[in-house]
């Protein structure tokens, strides 16, 4: 089985639909968390993860020593810094911070991981942030907070909050340069492997020996909810998402980790559902929509519908660069994921010359331009620009 790809089939936009199914299973988890609220921390952390990494092997295949072996010392590094601050780290810094504060408060904190990812990525990549993108990581953390709400603290309480936030961060950057050479499957159990083994040293360390228990049914229902659903599934989601939208994109769709709590609170009474939260979830979808560009992309397929069913376009031809010659399997180029590279040299048509505005003769042909890889070196973005490929939307 091959550790290193995804599934060639998804695109762009079905990365944002994975990455919105792992945001909302981390959301139901914080109701599962509610009723382990007198189990151990560490050892808690220590039976989902090891359970996960134990689901996940058989995904990985056989083929998954080799990358491993490949990492450097600075990517196991990296690896372990993934596990101990976006996984150990931040469900710590959130138990901590709800011994002096209301849950609302480390809710609020980490729903403005969006708009911290949205500046610090593109920052670290050497670019500015794009604006329709922080535009949205705005609207998503002002939905965030109408969810949650504030509630009473301390400044303990906003300390560890804003611990719970740079774990959310760090979740999402330090797995940028991971995804690629290790694959999502791969990837997933190697950070819950390290946790595991990270939450059992914390669990030695601050609780003794009675950091690990044998856990009741409902604890046990609840563990194997968050290692089986949540971890296994949401995170290979995740990092299929991160790989194919990046992590600007992908941060947004966080802020639907505090409205799935909201609609799920209700089922086990620790919460209810009302007019400020369903505000704040239609503020959290907004500002996903904006800052994903879905307003542009609905947009974009309505030109092309209408362009499809003029009676004068009927009989224009369409050339795309990435359509590989009759016969010919589409092969990996450089700013390609999966795909391969472009079309054989020669079975390539030159194109007699291109378009000119006015052109309305029968025959013409249209040329797309090339476009590169998009942020990151992720895949094209979910949002539509200049230039972007229609092929990934079924208009190609």
């Amino acid at each position: 089985m091959n550790t290193t790809a995804d599934p060639s089939d998804i695109t762009p936009a079905r990365g944002a639909l994975l990455t919105a199914l792992a945001a909302v299973l981390v959301g139901c988890s914080f109701t599962a968390n509610s009723v382990l609220g007198d189990y151990p921390y560490a050892g808690g952390q220590f039976l989902r993860y090891g359970l996960a990494c134990i689901l996940l092997l058989p995904l990985v295949g056989r083929g998954a020593a080799a990358p491993l072996r490949a990492l450097t010392a600075r990517q196991w590094t990296r690896l372990a810094l993934l596990a101990a601050v976006g996984m150990v780290g931040f469900n710590l810094a959130v138990i901590a911070a709800e011994r002096s504060a209301e849950p609302a408060v480390p809710g609020v904190f980490v729903g403005c991981a969006p708009v911290v990812v949205a500046v610090l990525v593109p920052l670290l990549d050497g670019r500015r942030p794009q604006r329709v993108v922080l535009y949205g990581a705005l609207t998503v953390a002002a939905g965030a907070f109408a969810v949650q709400g504030w509630g009473r603290t301390d400044g303990v309480g906003i300390a560890f909050s804003g611990c719970a936030l740079a774990g959310e961060v760090g979740f999402a950057v330090l797995a940028v340069p991971l995804v690629r050479p290790l694959g999502p499957r791969l990837l997933s159990a190697t950070v819950c492997g390290l946790a595991a083994a990270e939450s059992a040293l914390a669990g030695v360390v601050l609780d003794g020996a009675g950091w690990l228990r044998v856990p009741d049914v409902t604890e046990t229902a609840a563990l194997l909810w968050q290692a089986a659903v949540v971890t296994v599934v949401g995170f290979v989601c995740w990092y299929i998402g991160l790989r194919r939208i990046g992590a600007e994109r992908a941060t947004l769709f966080s802020g639907l980790i505090p409205v799935a709590a909201a609609c799920t609170a209700p089922l086990v009474g620790t919460g209810s559902y009302g007019p400020a939260q369903a505000a704040g979830s239609a503020l959290v979808g907004a500002g996903v929509a904006l800052g994903s560009g879905a307003f542009s992309l609905v947009r974009l397929r309505r030109s092309a519908a209408a362009v499809e069913d003029h009676p004068g376009d009927q009989r224009r031809v369409v050339v795309h660069r990435d359509v590989a010659a009759a016969g010919q399997p589409d092969q990996p180029g450089l700013g390609d994921d999966l795909l391969g590279a472009d079309a054989l040299a020669a079975h390539e048509q030159q194109v007699a010359g291109a378009p000119r505005d006015g052109d309305r003769d029968a025959g013409d042909v249209v040329g797309e331009p090339d476009v590169a890889a998009g942020p990151e070196g992720l895949g094209e973005p979910l949002g539509v620009r200049q230039g972007e490929r229609l092929r990934d939307d079924g208009l190609g």
